[in-house]
């Protein structure tokens, strides 16, 4: 089967390094990724014997030739530095111990080279701050959504990228340059996502369009209900509470910084082409600090929940009361007339008692609950 891919070595090294964690089902991510299992072995026979560079289709190039003398290690720093302007020496010296270099300076030794050429600013030193973090114990517990402020093309239209996070490892598993944040163009591509990597536990996103309502935080939309059903759970975060996405937040200003600001691109195409560099380098080669300088990719593993390329059906338990929503949202209920999400229109929702309440009803859709109905004399 051909690879179809939109950057064929960064998705080559995308599905070795997958397919090489402990564990990994390789048949399942060769399915996964479009391919035969016989050009993913094959893939990975090559890069057991050649590393990275064996996985172009071209000779490998030597990694040392004598013809030229090697630089030194300054100038691996330097070269490092202007390669990616936002790392600092941390991120850095990891880098170059991964790469394999021998006699790697401590990161305050590389940090004193980049002050010495230049390359750090005293407000860039300045900004540095500490972070309280918390993760989540497993891959796929929980992927952090959004989409990141749109910016002008040369073509005269935005682009809004579409990014998605895994909480553990920090694995970007979304990275999209959307031309608009319709319900459309968001689930085909959580739907491309969900196929490579299968389905997290939960979602976290904010209260925006399109997986949520502005308006009256908590609605379904048509895209939470469509997630809802396959069986991911959905969260929001606090209304005017940004950090409940914090790694999301943070991963923007990193993209920001490393590939949007000061450039300027031709078209969703070239934005795109720019994303997909730069994600193989954030995920397999940036050193990550929350990660004790670890790259993404080493802590994540694909998940085992398989995206079903038909909807589940929705069920419900025995003691509870199910309706089929109405036009325009309406749900009856006891001879009275409820309000709940239009989307749901033509679906069936359960009404469960709650215990220890009387005449007080918790609303269902499928495993998420979404509101409540007090049948209780109002004083």
């Amino acid at each position: 089967m051909p690879w179809n891919p939109r950057d064929t070595m960064n998705l080559r090294l995308e599905f070795v390094q997958l397919a090489s964690q402990e564990g990994a089902n390789r048949r399942e991510l060769c399915r996964r990724f479009g391919i035969s299992p016989k050009t993913g072995y094959k893939w990975l026979d090559r890069h057991a014997k050649g590393g990275d560079t064996a996985l172009t289709d071209h000779s490998r190039r030597p990694q040392q030739s004598p013809a030229r003398t090697p630089p030194s290690v300054e100038q691996r720093v330097v070269e490092l530095r202007r390669a990616h302007p936002a790392w600092g020496g941390r991120k850095i010296s990891r880098r170059l111990c991964d790469l394999g270099q021998t006699d790697v300076p401590a990161p305050s030794t590389v940090t004193d080279i980049l002050h010495r050429h230049g390359l750090i600013e005293p407000a860039a030193s300045a900004a540095a701050t500490a972070w309280q973090r918390f993760e989540h114990a497993q891959p796929n517990d929980l992927w952090q959504m959004d989409f990141k402020g749109w910016f002008d093309l040369q073509d005269g239209r935005h682009c809004s990228p579409l990014t998605m996070l895994d909480d553990h490892s920090r694995y970007n598993v979304t990275l999209d340059a959307c031309i608009s944040t319709d319900t459309r163009i968001v689930q085909h591509h959580l739907e491309r996502t969900f196929r490579r990597y299968g389905l997290p536990l939960r979602i976290n996103a904010d209260n925006g369009s399109p997986w949520g309502s502005p308006s009256q935080p908590g609605q379904l939309t048509e895209l939470a209900i469509w997630l809802i059903r396959l069986g991911v759970r959905l969260s929001h975060s606090r209304v005017a509470h940004p950090q409940t996405n914090g790694k999301e937040e943070r991963f923007h200003r990193t993209l920001k910084a490393e590939v949007i600001a000061g450039r300027h691109f031709r078209d969703l195409r070239s934005a795109q082409q720019a994303f997909d560099e730069w994600r193989s380098v954030y995920n397999h080669q940036r050193p990550h600090q929350a990660l004790d300088m670890a790259t993404p990719v080493t802590r994540y593993r694909p998940s085992p929940r398989a995206y079903p390329e038909s909807l589940p059906p929705i069920e419900y338990g025995a003691n509870d009361h199910v309706q089929y929503v109405k036009w325009n949202g309406e749900l009856r209920f006891r001879k009275q007339r409820f309000k709940v999400s239009s989307a749901l229109h033509n679906l069936p929702v359960a009404i469960r008692e709650r215990v220890g309440e009387e005449n007080c009803y918790d609303l269902f859709f499928a495993h998420h609950r979404f509101g409540t109905i007090n049948l209780s004399p109002q004083e």
